[in-house]
């Protein structure tokens, strides 16, 4: 175990991983909410993906570590 990333180390970016983290999951229970009977299935693999990466960032906030997302790279 290493020691925290320096850059997700600070109350302000964690607090702002935590809100972007909570903003993925409630868009995923947003797209679960909204899709009707024909887009179900995919809504859902969709939604488990976005709510999945959301909870993941908000956990990665509160430990102090990188999330998924930032390990990807900088996306376009």
């Amino acid at each position: 175990m290493g020691a925290p990333d320096p850059a997700t180390s600070t109350k302000a970016r964690r607090l702002v991983g935590v809100l972007f983290g909570a903003f993925f999951f409630a868009l995923g229970l947003l797209i679960v909410v909204t899709s009707t009977v024909s887009t179900r299935v995919p809504a859902i693999a969709v939604a488990v993906v976005v709510g999945g990466l959301g909870l993941d960032l908000i956990i990665s906030a509160m430990r102090g570590k990188r999330s998924l997302l930032s390990r990807i790279g900088p996306l376009p």
